[in-house]
């Protein structure tokens, strides 16, 4: 188990040397030993590359890697004692389930008495234990990835575990038990986890942080609330959520904010926003209430209700945006031509699409 710095880490596949073009730019941070954590983002924004950075798959551009302060960054996968788990299941369907699972340790020339009773132990974690004496093939998706998720974390003295998209196969109730199965094994085995995903809810109902990135680029690092409650990057605000965040074109100054027109009344002011940048303001669709037109109310029109059956959003147009906003319980809309009540504790600035904390 370790602690993993990021220090200036980039990598380009040979794409030049402006860091801008590179498939991940430079990023500096901290994940401590023991930690969960979720690297989020859609394809191509540069998560499995730092993945495979991480694990050695891949010889950074430039930066470094220090596992616990020492600098790994060109040591081989073998040195870095990593363990990965890939999204399709690694195993040898000539093996019994548990020779898949003492196949790392066997390999590393364990003895024999303390393989049997690690297998043990991951097998009964993963419920395997019935079918320790099973030949591999044959079984079901979900079962093939519990073994390879069991050979990953049958080593108890990896300096991090890492999973590239791991329960992509799996069918949508079966990927629930894994999950659950997978943040019950990180609490009871301390090891240091990192999940590639690009499925918000996978990322955040496992990681206790969460790494957004976007265009090889790490927008937000964080909790789940933290996501959610106060996005740093409108991708965040846009990507997490389910509606995402709407983004606004505004004028904002002190403590107001004229979209189409209409005057919005803020919560914090702003009276510092640098020139010539792009202003925008967020907000959940959670904290925009429909309302009948009436004086003092964005106007919009409604083109249509998702009913999700705990709550119900409108999809509304403002001027040419389009926008999402709760229905209250009990209110129907008389026509298409609606009101929008915010919140001011939860609209949010943007400048360039980077959060702007205001007074």
């Amino acid at each position: 188990m370790a602690r993993i710095d990021l220090v200036d880490l980039a990598h380009s596949y040979g794409n030049g040397d402006d860091p801008e073009s590179y498939a991940l730019k430079p990023v500096t941070m901290t994940w401590r030993q023991g930690g969960a954590y979720a690297l989020l983002g859609p394809s191509g924004c540069g998560k499995t590359t730092l993945l495979n950075l991480i694990s050695g798959i891949v010889t950074p551009s430039r930066g470094k890697i220090l596992f616990d302060g020492v600098d790994i960054s060109r040591a081989s996968t073998r040195e870095r004692n990593i363990a990965q788990v890939f999204q399709f299941p690694v195993i040898y369907d000539t093996m019994t389930v548990g020779e898949n699972l003492a196949f790392p340790l066997k390999n590393r020339g364990v003895p024999k008495s303390e393989i049997d009773k690690r297998v043990a132990e991951i097998a009964r974690l993963l419920d395997l234990t019935p079918d320790l004496n099973r030949k591999a093939t044959r079984l079901t998706a979900d079962a093939k990835q519990k073994i390879s998720l069991g050979r990953g974390l049958v080593r108890s003295d990896v300096a991090a575990v890492l999973f590239d998209e791991p329960l992509t196969v799996i069918d949508p109730e079966l990927k629930w038990q894994l999950r659950s199965k997978l943040k019950a094994l990180h609490r009871e085995l301390d090891l240091t986890m990192i999940y590639v995903t690009h499925d918000q809810t996978e990322a955040l109902t496992f990681a206790d942080t969460v790494v957004v990135m976007h265009d090889g680029r790490v927008v937000q690092s964080g909790t789940p609330a933290e996501l959610f409650d106060k996005p740093a990057h409108t991708f965040v605000g846009y990507f997490i959520g389910s509606p995402g965040m709407n983004i606004l074109s505004a004028e904002v100054k002190g403590r107001e904010a004229r979209i189409d027109g209409h005057t919005l009344t803020l919560a914090r002011s702003y009276d510092a926003l640098p020139a010539g940048a792009k202003i925008e303001i967020g907000v959940r669709p959670e904290f925009v209430d429909v309302a009948a037109p009436a004086p003092g109310l964005l106007a919009a029109n409604i083109e249509r209700v998702d009913d999700l059956g705990r709550i119900r959003f409108a999809r509304v147009r403002v001027g040419d945006v389009k926008f999402a906003a709760r229905l209250p319980a009990g209110f129907s809309p008389s026509g298409s031509a609606i009101g929008l009540k915010f919140d001011p504790a939860y609209v949010h600035v943007y400048a360039d699409s980077r959060l702007v904390e205001g007074a």
